[in-house]
């Protein structure tokens, strides 16, 4: 696993911001950085910690990640009321390319794990946290 004072791998994903289909690389985001994985979308606790993670943005940049293509994120936003407002990027990890380049796959499950990456304005890792997705 890819831990504290390593490099966040560079990535390249589709996803979600706002209402809008958009492709973002890593080098979108600067400053001190926040991204989040979480197992797959339409899963019921989720979107509480999702939209909170919209409170970092004065001080972070942020973006969410799980397996699901940009086209389910989008669904998911249109069919929830409270995602539907968030200010962050949701991002598709599709094949799960970078959680396995991140050692954060559930083999069993073929998931993300939930896990919390804090990587500072050179792109290295500060804080990592991982947990199990039961």
């Amino acid at each position: 696993m890819i831990g504290v004072n390593e490099m966040f791998p560079s990535f390249e994903k589709n996803g979600v911001d706002g209402d809008e289909l958009v492709t973002k690389s890593s080098s979108d985001y600067t400053g001190w950085r926040v991204f989040y994985f979480y197992p797959k979308d339409f899963t019921f606790i989720c979107p509480t910690e999702i939209v909170a993670m919209d409170k970092l943005l004065e001080e972070a940049s942020v973006a969410g990640f799980s397996g699901d293509n940009e086209f389910c994120k989008k669904a998911w936003k249109e069919s929830d009321d409270a995602l539907g407002k968030i200010k962050h990027t949701l991002l598709a990890d599709c094949g799960l390319t970078l959680s396995h380049e991140l050692g954060i796959v559930d083999l069993d499950a073929q998931a993300s794990l939930r896990a919390t990456y804090i990587v500072d304005p050179d792109g290295k890792i500060q804080h990592v946290s991982v947990n199990a997705l039961d």
